[in-house]
């Protein structure tokens, strides 16, 4: 029978000759930020990476160009994957730590390969996956049945002040709203005009009005992208885009449909024409799995790392659409005890210092390098996964 232990053993060695190339790497990332589906020069070196280090890498993958999928195969047995982010933002560049996400996914899958070797059964794959801040690589991913055979999927986002094994995520569905009007002389002829800019600050008003009768969990949030070319000029077009959160992507829909009706009242009341799309890729809450967190949490323990037991309602993240086809985890790693916003200056300056870096490559590796290896070798608790998606799936 494997003994655990020693796998452990050979997977923490495997992670401290390999740490320091790991998180240059992660640096490097972070001082050359990319964005979603331009990260040509990132995946390059991640691919690298994982090429001279003997795993087969398919690149680019399923027709996306900055998509990658590495691969060791031992026989029948369980499909275990590592998703691997790498996008950044507009202008604030790695706030989002994806810069450590990806390469913690690429060391916790090489370290567990290495330990393993030939003794156990089973594939365990690297993936790619592209643009999760925009168009998100996964939810295509999944779509097209990447994750269909996957008995485990995982990855760690780095976080601040608390580790959070037990993250949900929001579902997510991004609209753009266009409103048409009429051009007229803003002084001279006002009245001839049909304002577009006005229906929607009313759809806007409308809609903030909205947020007093949605669950708390809910969000809605947008920003104005046009509204007119100079003062003088009644606006004939005026566009927003809004984004709308829910832990369920069944009340979201809900919401959308009071969304909707806001804007044919601000359209109707205006004398102005409405028109709406989904500009951007919906996302789908993240599935929570009790037996995943169970043994996440037994990991964090072992290790050391403190956490907080309780649920944490986070962003959005495509990896909820990878939840709805294999048991995942999504784990929330703190790499600074201060409590700093991502999607700030702030945060992208700790995940390119080195010593956070090293520090949340290190633990994060061995956290889901340890979870690999639980789903490989306890069909047990492989099976109450499996069991937990699909009472969720029912819920």
């Amino acid at each position: 029978m494997n003994n655990p232990d020693r796998y452990k053993e050979r997977i923490d060695a495997k992670i401290r000759e390999e740490l320091p190339f790991f998180t240059d790497l992660a640096i490097r990332i972070a001082q050359h930020p990319e964005l979603g589906e331009e990260e040509f020069e990132t995946s390059r070196m991640l691919v690298e990476a994982l090429a001279e280090r003997g795993w087969n890498v398919e690149y680019p993958y399923i027709g996306l160009p900055t998509a990658f999928n590495a691969a060791r195969r031992n026989g029948d047995g369980p499909v275990v994957t590592f998703m691997a982010e790498y996008d950044a933002l507009p202008d604030i560049g790695h706030a989002c730590g994806h810069n450590l996400n990806g390469v913690i996914s690429l060391l916790g899958g090489i370290a567990l390969a290495d330990a393993i070797g030939d003794d156990v059964k089973g594939e365990i794959r690297i993936v790619g996956t592209p643009a999760e801040e925009t168009n998100g690589a996964k939810v295509e991913m999944a779509d097209k049945g990447v994750f269909d055979d996957v008995d485990f999927a995982m990855m760690v986002h780095v976080a601040s002040e608390t580790t959070k094994p037990r993250y949900r995520s929001l579902a997510i569905i991004p609209v753009e709203f266009d409103f048409t009007g009429v051009s007229s002389h803003a002084a001279a002829a006002p009245w001839d005009g049909k304002n577009a800019l006005n229906g929607l600050q009313l759809m806007y008003h409308a809609l903030d009005m909205l947020r007093q009768h949605v669950r708390p969990e809910t969000r809605i949030h947008g920003v104005i992208t046009k509204g007119g070319e100079a003062p003088n000029i009644v606006p004939n077009f005026a566009q927003a885009s809004f984004y709308f959160r829910s832990p369920s992507r069944n009340y979201l829909e809900s919401v959308l449909a009071q969304a909707y009706n806001c804007a044919r009242g601000a359209a109707l009341a205006t004398g102005t024409e409405v028109s709406w799309r989904h500009h951007q890729t919906s996302f789908y809450e993240l599935l929570p799995n009790p037996e995943v967190e169970r043994r996440m949490m037994e990991i964090l323990d072992e290790l050391g790392i403190p956490y907080s037991s309780d649920p944490y309602f986070g962003g959005s993240t495509d990896a909820g659409n990878v939840s709805w086809k294999c048991p995942t985890m999504h784990l929330g790693l703190a790499i600074t005890d201060e409590k700093v916003a991502l999607h700030t200056k702030e945060f992208a300056e700790i995940a390119a210092n080195p010593g956070y870096a090293r520090k949340g490559v290190e633990e994060g590796a061995k956290a889901i390098a340890r979870m690999g290896l639980i789903v490989l070798t306890d069909a047990e608790s492989r099976r109450k996964m499996a069991e937990d998606l699909a009472i969720e799936q029912k819920r």
